[in-house]
């Protein structure tokens, strides 16, 4: 890893971004049809969509930088478990951890505390990238940024709402918040990919931004009568490629109609 050219570093970065917001669309799909109110289920299907039109998006570029022909569907759908770069926090459940992977263990405010840590996230790093060296990142980030703040705003609310909201909600969002909040260490755990994506201008090192994350964070649980504990010693590990027990079931689900028909066209 310490190695890496400059060039396989940018793909790498590209990859990471575009799993990140694929994964976390496929997580959401599961809600469709079980929204706990209509509106909330086509709030949060249209959160999944432009999570989807950013991952194409990212992978499209990415197919252009490898050169080597590759679709966004290539990416998508016939990479293995262990070439996906997203952040474990991404893949996990919508419900609690111990509830395994069932759809019918969906809580939604682990879901929408998961939506609210990635946004606080995305809203400064689309931010930044916006001055990327790379001009069709720049572009991205540019379109991405509006709706990462749509994002971030609509989590919020329902923090605050979850947190101040009845003994069983906050209760709910307070345990979705302790078991969710370690999953972010990972995020800021710097590595050579980021080092050299920074060094270039490309991108951005993730630890520069976790002060600002952080902020973000504490203010909204403030407000949501909710206790951020930041420091923890576990660090996942989904970015290097070494994913939980969660990510399997997720692939398999989203992968199963292209590989059971390949070359198909729809």
């Amino acid at each position: 890893m310490n190695n890496i050219s400059a060039q396989d570093a940018h793909l790498q970065y590209i990859l990471r971004l575009a799993d990140n917001t694929l994964i976390l669309s496929q997580r959401l799909g599961e809600w469709c049809g079980h929204g706990p109110i209509l509106e909330e289920d086509l709030g949060l299907t249209n959160t999944a969509l432009d999570l989807i039109g950013q991952a194409r998006l990212l992978y499209t570029h990415a197919g252009a930088l490898e050169g080597k022909g590759r679709t966004e569907d290539d990416f998508a759908f016939w990479r293995s478990e262990n070439e996906f770069r997203n952040w474990t926090l991404a893949e996990l459940p919508n419900g609690p951890l111990s509830c395994g992977t069932v759809h019918q263990n969906l809580d939604y405010a682990v879901t929408m505390v998961r939506n609210f840590l990635f946004s606080a996230l995305m809203v400064p790093l689309w931010q930044s990238l916006e001055s990327s060296t790379d001009a069709e990142l720049a572009a991205i980030a540019a379109k991405s940024s509006k709706e990462a703040r749509y994002h971030l705003r609509h989590s919020r609310d329902w923090l605050v709402r979850f947190g101040d909201g009845t003994d069983e909600s906050h209760a709910r969002a307070q345990a979705a918040l302790d078991s969710l909040l370690p999953y972010c260490n990972e995020i800021f755990a710097e590595d050579a990919i980021e080092q050299a994506v920074a060094a270039s201008g490309q991108g951005v090192a993730m630890a520069g931004l976790r002060d600002a994350w952080r902020a973000i964070v504490q203010d909204a649980a403030e407000e949501a009568t909710l206790r951020v504990v930041f420091d923890s010693p576990f660090t996942s590990t989904g970015k290097l490629g070494v994913h939980s027990e969660h990510m399997g079931f997720l692939l398999a689900e989203m992968q199963s109609t292209t590989r059971a028909h390949p070359g198909a066209q729809w």
